[in-house]
C-alpha cells in the first residue's frame, strides 16, 4: 500500500498551478488526469502529431495556454503524473482510480480536487438528433481533431463560451449560419458595472461579437428556441426560433452547437462528503468552499470551475490558493501576504462572474414551457411529460425521488446534462422553489467502468 501523499485530481489550469506550489514546497504530488494530455478542457493540447500554432488554437488566450503548458512540462519529472486515469470514487481517506482497466486505491494526506466543469444544457425539442453538440464538444472537435461539427453551424444558447467558440470556428474558416443568444441586450447593459471588473475580458467579448458581425454572421439576442428540425436518418436539417419581438423564423443548418455557460463537476466533492450550498443567482448547487480552497471536509480542497466558476485565470489562482492551504494545514510555512493577494484577485474575478450571470441568465422558463414529448434525459430517453407525471401522480417533488421513479439522470452521463433542466421541470410541475427540489446525489462510479476492469490491487 502506498504511503499517503498529496493527490491532485485534474491537470487543467487549477491542477497545474496547485502542483507547481506543492513542488516548490518540496513535495512530489500525484496528479491524476482523465485526459491523454494536460491542459484541461480550456487549454486542451492538440494530438502530438498536429502542428497548429498556439495562436490558431487558442486565439487571444494563446500566451496563457502556452504558459500553463510550459509550467506543466517543467514539472513532469517532479510529480507522479498519471494521464488517462479516471478518479471514480472517494472513500475513507482513499481515492479510487482506474487506468488501462486496472483499479488502484490511493491513500492521501491531502486531496486537491480540480475537477473542472461541463456544459450546462437546456433541452430543445429535437436536441437528441445527430448533429447537435454541446459548445464544449464543438470546441474539442476543433482543437483535437481540427474539424467543424458540420457544414453549416448554428450556435445556440447564452454565455461567453457561445461567442468564444463561434469566434474560433470563424477563424478556422467554418460556415456559421447564425449565433442565437437567449439573453436580452438589456441584461448585458445592466451587467456592465460588474463586467468592468475585468475590462480586458469585456473588451475581448465585444470584439468577438464585432468580428462575427463584420464577417456577415447574424448575431441575435433575446431569441427563444422552438424546435430543431430533422430526422433520425438525416440528422439536423434546421432550427425554428422566435426573435425578440416574437416573430417565428426557420433557419437551415446541419449542426447546432448548444450551451448555456457551465455547470461544475461536483460528483467527487460529493463522494468526499463535502457540504453543498444552493446559489440563487445561477440556480445551481455548488460545494461549500472558502476563498482559500478549503472544503467542509478536513484535508479536502477544491479549486477551479468544479468549485466556483471563474474561468481559466480564476482557476489558476484557485489552484495556487488550494495548494497553499493544503501546505499550511500539513505544517509547511506559507506566505500569508501572498495568500491575501491571491484572495483579493479572486474577489475581483468574483465580481466579473456575477456580471456574467446577470448578462447571460439561465433561461429557466424555457424548461417549464417544454412540450411533454421533449426528451430531457437523452441517456434514458425520459421526456418532460414523464417527469411531470411522476411529480403529479407519484408526488416526486425531490430530484432523487423523481430519478428513482422515472430513471432521469440514471444513464451514462449520471445527470450531468439533464439534471439542471430536469430540476426546473420538477419545481414548476410541483409548484415549489427550485431549492426544495434539491440535487442528484453523486454516486460511484462517477463515470462508467468497463466490464474488463479488474479488482483493486491492495
Amino acid at each position: 500500500m502506498a504511503q499517503p501523499g498529496v493527490i491532485i485530481i485534474g491537470a487543467g489550469p487549477a491542477g497545474v498551478r496547485a502542483a507547481e506550489e506543492l513542488v516548490a514546497a518540496g513535495l512530489r504530488p500525484i496528479v491524476i488526469d482523465e485526459g491523454r494530455r494536460d491542459g484541461g478542457q480550456i487549454y486542451r493540447r492538440q494530438p502530438e502529431h498536429f502542428t497548429r500554432s498556439y495562436e490558431s488554437l487558442y486565439g487571444s488566450e494563446a500566451a496563457r495556454a502556452q504558459a500553463v503548458h510550459r509550467s506543466f512540462d517543467a514539472l513532469r519529472d517532479k510529480i507522479d503524473y498519471r494521464p488517462e486515469t479516471l478518479a471514480w470514487n472517494i472513500s475513507e481517506g482513499h481515492l479510487h482510480v482506474v487506468s488501462d482497466h486496472r483499479t488502484e486505491k490511493l491513500p492521501y494526506s491531502a486531496l486537491v480536487v480540480c475537477s473542472g466543469a461541463t456544459d450546462r444544457l437546456m433541452p430543445v425539442p429535437g436536441w437528441e438528433l445527430s448533429g447537435v453538440f454541446s459548445l464544449g464538444a464543438s470546441q474539442i472537435a476543433l482543437k483535437s481533431q481540427g474539424c467543424s461539427i458540420g457544414g453549416r453551424v448554428v450556435f445556440l444558447g447564452s454565455g461567453p463560451l457561445l461567442y468564444l467558440v463561434a469566434m474560433q470556428y470563424l477563424k478556422a474558416g467554418a460556415n456559421i449560419a447564425a449565433v442565437l443568444d437567449t439573453s436580452r441586450l438589456r441584461h448585458q447593459i445592466a451587467a456592465l458595472p460588474k463586467l468592468l471588473a475585468r475590462p480586458r475580458l469585456l473588451q475581448q467579448g465585444l470584439s468577438y461579437i464585432a468580428a462575427l458581425r463584420k464577417a456577415g454572421v447574424p448575431v441575435l439576442s433575446g431569441i427563444t428556441p422552438v424546435s430543431i428540425g430533422g430526422s433520425a436518418e438525416e440528422g439536423v436539417t434546421g432550427l425554428s426560433y422566435r426573435d425578440a419581438g416574437g416573430a417565428a423564423h426557420t433557419l437551415a443548418c446541419d449542426a447546432i452547437a448548444l450551451g448555456y455557460h457551465l455547470r461544475p463537476e461536483t460528483q467527487l466533492a460529493d463522494l468526499a462528503g463535502c457540504a453543498f450550498r444552493y446559489d440563487d443567482e445561477t440556480r445551481q448547487w455548488f460545494p461549500q468552499v472558502s476563498m482559500e480552497g478549503r472544503s467542509s471536509v478536513a484535508n479536502v480542497y477544491l479549486a477551479g470551475d468544479g468549485a466556483r466558476i471563474l474561468g481559466a485565470e480564476g482557476a489558476e489562482n484557485a489552484g495556487r490558493l488550494a495548494a497553499l492551504s493544503a501546505l499550511a494545514d500539513l505544517g509547511h510555512a506559507t506566505d500569508a501576504g501572498r495568500v491575501a493577494a491571491l484572495g483579493r484577485e479572486q474577489a475581483r474575478m468574483e465580481s466579473f462572474r456575477r456580471g456574467l450571470v446577470q448578462a447571460f441568465p439561465w433561461p429557466a422558463t424555457q424548461a417549464a414551457a417544454l412540450p411533454d414529448d421533449t426528451i430531457v434525459c437523452r441517456c434514458e430517453c425520459i421526456t418532460a411529460g414523464e417527469l411531470r407525471r411522476v411529480v403529479n401522480d407519484m408526488g416526486a417533488h425531490e430530484a432523487n425521488r423523481a430519478k428513482a421513479f422515472s430513471r432521469v439522470g440514471m444513464g451514462r452521463c449520471q445527470g450531468r446534462y439533464c439534471a439542471n433542466a430536469g430540476a426546473e421541470i420538477i419545481a414548476h410541475a410541483a409548484g415549489v422553489p427550485l431549492e426544495r427540489v434539491g440535487r442528484l446525489r453523486g454516486q460511484a462510479p462517477v463515470k462508467p467502468l468497463s466490464f474488463r476492469t479488474r479488482e483493486e490491487q491492495s
